[in-house]
């Protein structure tokens, strides 16, 4: 009974001291998950920026594997700053944060051969990712005193058979980053002065994290709450093994950058029975290279078109048409089973800014699921959603418009879109994954002939 008393005694002595102590702050170099226990439900965190600027930095590595570690080179004018790190998925959910870590100003950017890179910042703090789920990350730099800055990075998946992987465009992030004041599209002097070659050493421009949150998180967040088994890598990522024995590859909102390499992985996986969603435009559009951290796409002479060689539309089943398209969405077979319990055959703006359409190269079984007129700057068009099953029996969607993952968000995404079209994108994604996650399509649903814009659908 004394031992027992004299036990009961030490835990209270203890609880004050536990009650003042912040577990979650720990040394950048041994960082701790922090999650909810197995039979609670994550509940919602303040993820989003509460006050832009102050603060920038970047990952030295755009994916890790579980368990490994990457260095963080954070600018800032600030005395100290802490790092919050919040997994992506159905609802953001914080794994992370850091002890406070001296604030440095880092060098300005350089300017290589019209390159801009910041490798030569020094490294701020080591983040462990021991304990972190597979998945899109968002790290939050938070300076004293309120600026705040988000850095992206992939926790990636070791396998991918028997799941649907979802692929990060981080390609097509850097080639649209403005960091430092030039892209693939631009610099100081306009189109002329822009880059040849852009580095993933350097912060992303805004928020740190624009085309992820713009063009891939609400695709995420349908695919979690989906409940298929999921992957997840960035098209850095895409190798032959990497992709060994997926069930089907997911290309989000904007996949517009690829190599070679990327293309064969994805090309022979579908050969092999993986199913193939492109929930975007544009994509399979410049054909890169890539090494050490940069890419090259001087569009002059090394970077071409993949049109100019082997049409996009041969993988995708359509091709990039228009640049800026402002049109409403308008479904055309909708007894398909990817619009099953779907309302509605017509959502306003959904259909733009950028769309593709049936052309030279698509698959002679292809069929159209939705056809939407297009004024493309006074050029009548039309904006096609696609869907054809290859000899292997894989299926293959594209939604042939840019908005398809921002009208996830129904009238938060602007243009015009209605919360009607968030339903609508939602369930098609939903139906989308959960019949791709069963293997090949195959058989009748694939079936078809490709219809030209203005014929009756087949």
């Amino acid at each position: 009974m004394r031992s027992t008393l004299a036990a009961l005694l030490a835990l209270l002595l203890l609880l004050p001291l536990a009650a003042c102590t912040d577990a979650a702050f720990v040394a950048p170099s041994r960082p701790e998950p922090v999650a909810a226990p197995p039979t609670e439900r994550p509940r919602p965190v303040a993820w989003r920026l509460a006050r832009q600027g102050g603060i920038e930095g970047y990952a030295d590595e755009v994916s890790v594997l579980p368990g490994q570690s990457f260095r963080l080179r954070v600018s800032t004018t600030a005395p100290r700053f802490t790092v919050r790190a919040f997994r992506m998925g159905a609802r953001a959910a914080q794994v992370w944060v850091s002890q406070p870590v001296k604030g440095v100003r880092q060098p300005p950017a350089r300017t290589v051969g019209g390159m801009v890179t910041a490798a030569h910042w020094k490294p701020s703090l080591t983040v462990d990712t021991t304990g972190w789920a597979e998945g899109a990350y968002l790290l939050r730099l938070e300076a004293a005193g309120g600026g705040q800055r988000f850095v992206p990075v992939t926790v990636r998946s070791a396998s991918a058979r028997g799941r649907v992987v979802i692929v990060n465009a981080v390609t097509t992030w850097q080639a649209y980053n403005r960091w430092g004041g030039r892209n693939l599209y631009t610099g100081p002097g306009g189109f002329a002065d822009r880059s040849r070659r852009v580095s993933f050493d350097r912060p992303y421009d805004t928020n740190g994290a624009r085309l992820f949150l713009d063009l891939e998180q609400d695709a995420i967040e349908v695919a979690e709450r989906s409940g298929v088994p999921l992957a997840y890598l960035t098209n850095l990522d895409l190798t032959p093994k990497a992709l060994e024995g997926a069930r089907a590859i997911v290309s989000l909102g904007h996949d517009e950058y690829w190599t070679p390499g990327m293309r064969a992985a994805v090309t022979g996986a579908r050969d092999k029975g993986a199913n193939l969603a492109f929930l975007g435009a544009n994509a399979v559009y410049w054909r890169i290279s890539t090494d050490d951290r940069i890419v090259e796409c001087d569009k002059e002479s090394r970077c071409r078109l993949w049109r100019e060689s082997k049409p996009e539309s041969t993988l995708v089943g359509q091709m990039y048409d228009c640049f800026p398209a402002e049109a409403a969405y308008e479904v055309s077979r909708p007894s398909h089973w990817i619009f099953d319990g779907t309302r509605g055959r017509r959502f306003p703006g959904l259909a733009g800014v950028e769309t593709d359409r049936v052309s030279r190269g698509s698959p002679p079984n292809v069929r159209v699921l939705a056809e939407s007129p297009v004024n493309c700057g006074g050029r009548a068009t039309v904006s096609h959603s696609t869907f054809y099953v290859a000899p292997s029996g894989a299926g293959v969607f594209a939604s042939g418009t840019m908005r398809w993952v921002c009208g996830m968000r129904g009238r938060r995404c602007g243009h015009g879109v209605t919360d009607a079209a968030a339903a609508f994108t939602r369930r098609a994604t939903t139906n989308l994954l959960v019949r791709f996650a069963k293997g090949p399509v195959g058989g009748p649903g694939g079936a078809g002939t490709v219809r030209r814009a203005g014929a009756a659908a087949p």
